[in-house]
């Protein structure tokens, strides 16, 4: 169907949002899958004990967002490209779940900010264990980007000390050179001291589900007003071909009581338009 100007635009917002979804999508699900099923971690899985560990809870967050943010982009993608006016119902409302769901995230996590530190700090401290343990490489790259995202360096801080220290930034001053910051205590602090742009972060990026929502409706409405428009056919005032008699030897002759071919009254001289 032909879309206009409008049309188009939201059309590769779409396509533009669903390519940097899918990325994040498939991040966060390979982590999620990698953390439970690596022969370092998968032990922790098995232990009834630890079924309710903020690591185990955590793995199956990552898994469950990571599936549900592909599920999206491969209903966005399909109802955006094939221009799919069901797809694109569907999809609206699954970014109207997810912005609403962004939303309520951002709240909770600013008004229980002190429980949520806490629960991260154990999640780090979970993967900073297994890899002092097995020194698994996977785990170490994980660590690494923790490390380097919030420019810590393990549990102790001390860089003669500290058992994954290959893990750690680079120093920014002299001193840091002997002692940096560790991360549960930096971790501690952005959430007690950084609450209100946790917050902004959920809530910004429910502002821009709802973005996606809006072009969403947009290009469903214009694909149905396509739709729905009238279609013509222009007619010109050429002569029909008739049938060569010297070649067919004669004309087939029309029954009198039979009706003869619909034709279209053409206007002499113009172009005649009949709407199908």
């Amino acid at each position: 169907m032909a879309l206009d100007g409008c049309g188009l635009v939201c059309k590769y917002i779409l396509l533009l949002f669903n390519l940097i979804f899918a990325v994040l999508g498939f991040a966060l699900l390979g982590l999620g899958l990698w953390l439970r099923f690596s022969d370092n971690t998968r032990p922790i899985f098995e232990i009834n004990a630890l079924n309710s560990s903020t690591f185990v809870l955590g793995v199956i967050l990552l898994i469950a967002l990571g599936t549900v943010m592909l599920v999206v982009v491969t209903v966005g993608d399909y109802g955006a490209c094939s221009e799919k006016k069901y797809a694109l119902q569907v999809f609206s409302v699954l970014l109207f779940i997810l912005a609403v769901a962004e939303t309520v995230v951002g709240v909770l996590a600013y008004t229980w900010r002190e429980e949520v530190g806490m629960r991260v700090v154990e999640f780090y401290t979970s993967i900073y264990t297994l890899f002092a343990v097995s020194g698994d490489a996977g785990i170490g790259v994980t660590l690494m980007f923790i490390h380097k995202m919030l420019h810590c360096c393990g549990v102790t801080g001390v860089t003669l000390l500290e058992a994954v220290s290959q893990t750690c930034p680079e120093p920014k001053s002299f001193f840091e050179n002997i002692a940096m910051p560790t991360c549960p205590g930096v971790i501690t602090d952005f959430f007690n001291s950084n609450a209100p742009m946790v917050m902004g972060i959920f809530i910004g990026t429910g502002a821009l589900l709802i973005i996606a929502l809006i072009c969403s409706m947009i290009l469903n409405q214009k694909l149905h007003v396509s739709s729905s428009s009238p279609q013509y056919i222009m007619l010109t005032n050429a002569a029909p071909s008739l049938p060569n008699v010297s070649q067919h030897g004669h004309v087939s002759s029309l029954n009198p009581d039979q009706e003869p071919a619909l034709f279209t009254p053409l206007t002499e001289g113009n172009i005649t338009v009949v709407q199908t």
